[in-house]
C-alpha cells in the first residue's frame, strides 16, 4: 500500500465511538449509531477482527470483516468523509482481500453488500475485482423501518489465485 497503512483495532473504544458518532453513515442501516449502540456491538464482538485504516499516522477510516471464522466473510468499510473519493477504500479493500486469501483456514470467496444507490461503493468493489452476483429487491432494513433494494458482489478464492474473473451465468437460463 502506498499511502494507506492498516492497524488490527484491540480496545480503542474512546476512539471507535469518536469515530463511529462524528458523522452521519448514510449508506449505512443505523446512519447515526449512538454511543450504547457501538458499545453493545463492542460487547458482543462485533469489532474482533476490525482495522484501523490510517493515513500519516491518522486514524481516516474502519474495515471490519464479520464472520471472520467462516469460509465466507463479509465485511464493512466507513472512511471519513474529508478522505472519500480518493482511492483510500480501494487500498483497504484490496488490502483485505489479500489478508483474507492468505489465511491458513482457505476462505472460499468474500461477500459485499451494499445498497443498489451507493454508486461510489459499487464502483470501488467492481474497482477492486469483485463481482456483481445479485440484485434483492426490498433487502436492505433501515433503523426507520424503510427499505431500500441491495446488491450482492464477491470475490471467489479460484479467481484470486488464477488473477482471473469467472463470469456469472445469471441469464443463462430465463428461470
Amino acid at each position: 500500500m502506498s499511502e494507506l497503512s492498516l492497524e488490527k483495532f484491540t480496545s480503542e473504544l474512546d476512539d471507535l465511538v469518536s469515530f463511529l458518532t462524528s458523522e452521519e453513515w448514510e449508506f449505512h442501516s443505523q446512519p447515526k449509531p449512538s454511543y450504547e449502540e457501538i458499545l453493545s456491538r463492542y460487547h458482543e464482538g462485533s469489532y474482533a477482527e476490525a482495522f484501523w485504516i490510517k493515513r500519516e499516522n491518522v486514524k481516516i477510516g474502519l474495515l471490519t470483516i464479520h464472520d471472520i471464522n467462516d469460509t465466507i466473510p463479509s465485511f464493512d468499510i466507513r472512511l471519513g468523509s474529508v478522505t472519500r473519493r480518493k482511492g483510500f477504500a480501494t487500498e483497504a479493500i484490496r488490502w483485505m482481500i489479500e489478508y483474507l486469501f492468505q489465511l491458513p483456514d482457505k476462505k472460499i470467496r468474500v461477500e459485499a453488500y451494499t445498497r443498489s444507490d451507493n454508486i461510489a461503493m459499487r464502483k470501488t468493489l467492481h474497482k477492486c475485482g469483485f463481482v456483481k452476483e445479485g440484485y434483492f429487491r426490498d433487502a436492505w432494513e433501515h433503523a426507520d423501518g424503510s427499505v431500500s433494494d441491495m446488491m450482492v458482489y464477491s470475490w471467489i478464492r479460484r479467481d484470486w489465485e488464477c488473477k482471473s474473473l469467472t463470469p456469472i451465468r445469471l441469464e443463462e437460463l430465463p428461470f
